[in-house]
């Protein structure tokens, strides 16, 4: 399954740096150019699906809110009906 990742080739390049300072960094581990891009792979197939699924329902409790805020205000708008 692939997420609908449209990422630029500068973006693209700017992680792969990430990645290779990353295991430079906390592993002390060189890697390729090649390597980190296979890992840059695994967080878009693997992992990323994941975080995506949260923003999605982080953004599904927002919109929730924001439409029960309008109804809400919406309702005040009504006038009683004299019978």
């Amino acid at each position: 399954m692939s997420l609908f990742i449209k990422l630029t080739k500068e973006q693209k390049q700017f992680m792969i740096a990430d990645i290779q300072s990353f295991f430079s960094q906390e592993r002390d581990e060189e890697i390729s150019e090649f390597a980190a891009e296979r890992v840059l792979d695994f967080v878009k197939e693997s992992l990323a699906p994941h975080f995506y699924n949260a923003a999605v329902l982080d953004v599904k409790h927002v919109v929730e809110q924001q439409f029960s805020s309008l109804e809400d205000e919406i309702l005040t708008l009504e006038r009683p009906i004299k019978r």
